[in-house]
């Protein structure tokens, strides 16, 4: 009796632990501090040092008993995964008190892809993973313990709950959703892997799949029916189905009772009906409740830290985003934003730091990248003193001219050739609701510049030019909405093309509406709406806009030159790198017509093609091309024109394929 009775008591022990995830009962393992250090070897020899992949935003330290089979489960169940999918981005160490020969019997009959690790016991203690096995630790960045689990069976199938959930905050959700969807599979009745399963379905933007799954969950009774309706609140918002998702909100207030993330979406609908102390109120109590999903628990104060970051409250924003950080550590939103908030200082090192760390966590989010680039031309630009003062005093001559509306006069004579295509953006007003990360508008504007330029068909004003010139202007963003005053600076800046609009922040995703206006004529030969969506990478999209942007300027502004020499079937023309032409652009010679009269009026004949030119080399201000399709003899001063359907295929360079 008393050995039934030490056992019930240490799998009261043993679950009580597991259910945690978070907090071992061990000094030294609670959740937060960091894993010890130790240095193992493999059955062939090879060292593995924790300390060297110190950088892994995740590593799965897998303890067990090369003997028993339910130790050995949710290690095959890991490896099984890792092979079926190779971007399942699992790092595991398995970890086996036993003897050599016994661990190459494992390896050589489960061939695993992990490496398998001999531990004389000395690590196994380190990590109290002698007497309960398996015993499974989930380090996230810093090799700080995040998760402690002890024992197989029900407490295998938790794990992999809980391991999908830090998936889904590591921006996997295909991973995510793999690994409940197998949990679900062998256990129907578990709610929380399908409440997983559905929020990985919503972050891949499948509202359909999403619902259906909550649907269904909430269809249960009790804490299934409360995660089900809490579900379908974001499924709603991000349908636009505002009245739908605040009711069930209301339901799930009702039932839930202490669940915080319901709050969370609560506060986003809210503000983006511009009701932001409402908004605010539903953030604070989101912070106050105590039940909530790893993945959903440091946004809200997130968000909070948003709202004071936009008042200039910069060091209060940067106290809840750290307070986001430390329960979530996969959480690169409030890292980035916290790199903002320096940036707007001018502390270009600390925002630099930080957009850093989130490319550790993170290597693919490209939203850190391009702010980490931006933070260095800064810190570089700080350094090169020459460089600086010829920007400032350039900023100065531009800010007197827009004062006195005096622009740069085209003295030319020469209407036919094109100039270089200069093209500047300003920040888009944003409107709508609070995403979720700050400086989309910084990313957005850089990126396309970076793209644009690549090309070689369009020159971008450099955004610190922009910028600078704004603050000597001292023009806000309300400013910035007159149309009038974007093609003043459109005009100081020799820019033909002004890129502006609006950023709508909707539950669904991010709306851009993009003017491209001609400073010359105030037309407007393009407006671009592009919504964001979900489970889309940024990068695609912003591929997708820079080749939308750049067949809008050659489709109406194609380049046009002359024949300055011909030598057999090889001519010059006057075009070349800095106008936009590169190798492969193909051109047109033309004859113009004599004008129709009829009824009076005199009518434009269009010009008729005499000859097809591709270039071959190309200079700063001239080009060599190849003559064919010969219609008469060439000479000196035809016509060109830019042959469209060449391009759209050769590409402005590759940036349009």
């Amino acid at each position: 009796m008393r050995i039934v009775a030490k056992l019930m008591i240490l799998t009261a022990v043993v679950i009580t632990v597991c259910l945690t995830g978070t907090n071992t009962g061990h000094a030294g393992l609670a959740a937060g501090d960091a894993a010890p250090g130790f240095k193992l070897n493999d059955i062939k020899g090879r060292s593995y040092d924790l300390a060297v992949i110190k950088d892994q935003p995740m590593v799965i330290l897998y303890f067990f008993d090369v003997e028993s089979r339910s130790s050995q489960e949710g290690l095959l169940h890991l490896d099984s995964l890792a092979k079926k999918y190779e971007d399942a981005d699992l790092m595991v160490w398995a970890i086996a008190v036993s003897s050599r020969e016994k661990v190459a019997r494992f390896v050589s009959r489960t061939r695993p892809v992990f490496p398998v690790l001999l531990d004389t016991g000395t690590v196994s203690d380190l990590y109290h993973a002698r007497q309960v096995l398996p015993t499974v630790c989930i380090l996230g960045p810093g090799q700080k313990m995040m998760d402690y689990f002890q024992g197989g069976g029900k407490t295998t199938e938790i794990m992999l709950v809980r391991l999908a959930q830090r998936k889904l905050q590591h921006k996997q959700p295909q991973m995510a959703k793999v690994i409940s969807e197998q949990v679900v599979k062998k256990n129907p009745g578990n709610i929380k892997a399908k409440s997983v399963k559905g929020y990985a379905e919503l972050k891949q933007g499948d509202l359909d799949a999403a619902e259906k799954t909550f649907s269904g969950l909430a269809k249960a009774k009790g804490k299934g029916e409360v995660l089900g309706k809490e579900g379908l609140i974001s499924v709603y918002a991000q349908k636009g189905e505002t009245e739908k998702a605040l009711k069930t909100a209301k339901e799930v207030e009702k039932k839930g009772g202490n669940r915080a993330y319901v709050h969370v979406v609560k506060g986003d609908l809210l503000y983006s009906q511009n009701r932001k102390k409402e908004a605010e109120t539903e953030y604070k109590k989101a912070i106050g409740k105590k039940i909530a999903e790893p993945f959903q628990q440091a946004v809200a104060y997130n968000q909070l830290g948003r709202i004071h970051a936009a008042r200039g409250e910069y060091e209060k924003s940067r106290e809840l985003y750290d307070q986001a950080v430390e329960i979530d550590p996969y959480y690169i939103e409030a890292t980035s934003n916290k790199g903002v908030t320096y940036e707007k200082e001018g502390r270009w090192d600390k925002a630099l730091e930080l957009y850093q760390q989130v490319q550790t966590i993170n290597k693919n989010d490209i939203f850190a990248a391009i702010l980490a680039k931006k933070a260095q031309e800064m810190l570089l630009l700080q350094k090169d003193n020459a460089r600086k003062e010829r920007i400032d005093k350039f900023v100065k001559e531009l800010a007197q001219r827009y004062r006195e509306k005096r622009f740069e006069a085209d003295d030319n004579e020469d209407t036919w050739t094109s100039r270089p295509m200069v093209l500047s953006f300003v920040d888009f007003q944003e409107k709508g609701g609070l995403a979720a990360r700050d400086g989309f508008s910084t990313v957005l504007t850089t990126q396309l510049a970076e793209q644009l330029n690549a090309s070689g068909r369009v020159q971008v004003v450099e955004r610190v030019l922009i910028e600078r010139l704004l603050e000597e202007l001292n023009l806000g963003t309300s400013a910035l909405a007159d149309p009038a005053t974007t093609l003043r600076l459109g005009k100081v800046l020799a820019a033909k093309i002004m890129g502006t609009g609006s950023l709508y922040y909707l539950p669904g995703g991010p709306l851009l509406s993009l003017r491209l206006i001609d400073t010359e004529t105030s037309a407007i030969p393009k407006v671009i709406n592009r919504k964001f969506n979900p489970g889309v990478s940024l990068e695609k999209e912003l591929h997708r806009l820079n080749r939308e942007i750049l067949m809008t300027i050659m489709l109406h502004y194609p380049l046009q030159g002359y024949v300055v020499q011909v030598n057999g079937a090889h001519v010059l023309i006057n075009l070349g790198s800095n106008q936009g032409v590169v190798q492969g652009t193909g051109f047109d010679i033309i004859e113009e017509q004599a004008p129709i009269e009829f009824k009076g009026k005199i009518l434009k004949a269009a010009s008729k093609p005499i000859a097809r030119l591709e270039v071959y080399k190309v200079d700063d201000d001239f080009s060599y091309a190849m003559l064919s399709n010969q219609r008469r003899p060439i000479k000196s001063e035809d016509k060109i024109i830019e042959k469209i359907d060449d391009m759209m295929s050769m590409g402005a360079g590759n940036a349009v394929q």
